[in-house]
């Protein structure tokens, strides 16, 4: 990351303990029995960065770049037929798919596990990368941390991982904003420590004009910290909830851009734009977010989520 702001304290001794404890709970060998850890046992953390991946897919930081589409937890079409949805997604340029493990209300850390198995394995052997997703709540920090390293860690039956990991930055069910920005700089901190600085970390972050145009929601937020700690900002762009119309649609998503290039310093910060809610948009807005994402020059570009796409 670029080296233009200064270091964050690094985790308190309690989430520092915890990132330690996973981390040794990762690197146990092949075979050995998987530990009760929040229900399910990490895959080497440290294995995990860069491993399984095939030559003809993408990795890295391309694994943000081109078109991506996503799937939650509560797409059930999707969910029951992981292959088909690949496929489909396959069929319309897709090159990434991005889905989610799981959200702090719920009580496992990964809610569909065997689907999410079988989109990654179907995803990897059509060249496609996967990038994992978790949305912490910050009333837990111990919990968010074992989940993120939890998904990190993951592997399918046929010993695939994800690609990469994003860290879903929203939620405001912590209500005050310091102690939820102190707790995020904590977590991210911690993430990056378990797996190094060659594992590709992505921050899903709300959209910057629209905490413009409500600065009670995170006042403070830490543009400068998530920029060093992670390699790539994914912002809830949602023009769909903002505006209407090709132009409009060109306009909020490129104002987006401009405003997180601004708060970090840096013009050639990598981001991928998820531009608005796929089923609310219409096929004049998607060419003006198109021309947006084309004229910046950013990575790449998604709709959310993949069951309300058409070809």
């Amino acid at each position: 990351m670029a080296a233009i702001v200064p270091m964050a304290k690094p985790p308190s001794g309690r989430l520092m303990s915890a990132v330690l404890a996973l981390t040794a709970l990762a690197v146990t060998p092949a075979g050995s029995p998987p530990s009760q850890l929040d229900g399910a046992g990490p895959a080497a953390v440290g294995d995990a960065v860069g491993a399984g991946a095939a030559e003809s897919r993408p990795a890295g930081l391309d694994v943000y770049r081109g078109l991506g589409s996503w799937v939650d937890i509560y797409d059930v079409a999707a969910l029951a037929d992981p292959e088909g949805t690949v496929a489909a997604m396959v069929d319309r340029g897709v090159r990434t798919l991005y889905i989610e493990t799981s959200n702090f209300k719920r009580r496992r850390p990964f809610v569909h596990r065997e689907e999410l198995g079988r989109f990654v394995d179907a995803a990897h052997e059509r060249g496609m990368a996967v990038v994992a997703w978790y949305l912490p709540g910050f009333t837990r920090p111990d919990v968010d941390l074992r989940r993120s390293l939890l998904a990190i860690g993951f592997r399918t039956s046929s010993g695939e991982r994800f690609d990469s990991f994003a860290l879903d930055i929203e939620s405001p069910e912590l209500e005050n904003p310091s102690t939820r920005t102190a707790r995020l700089r904590e977590l991210s901190e911690a993430i990056r420590e378990a797996v190094g600085e060659g594992y590709p970390l992505g921050a899903i972050v709300p959209s910057p004009r629209g905490m413009q145009k409500h600065p009670e929601y995170w006042p403070g937020f830490p543009w400068a910290d998530l920029h060093r700690l992670y390699d790539v900002f994914v912002p809830m762009t949602y023009f769909t909830w903002r505006t209407s119309g090709m132009d409009g649609a060109r306009s909020y998503s490129t104002s987006n851009v401009r405003i997180i290039r601004r708060e970090v310093g840096d013009r050639s910060v990598p981001i991928h734009v998820i531009g608005g809610i796929s089923e609310e948009s219409t096929t004049a807005e998607a060419r003006g977010f198109v021309r947006a994402v084309r004229q910046l020059g950013v990575l790449g570009g998604s709709y959310y989520d993949f069951p309300g796409t058409t070809p």
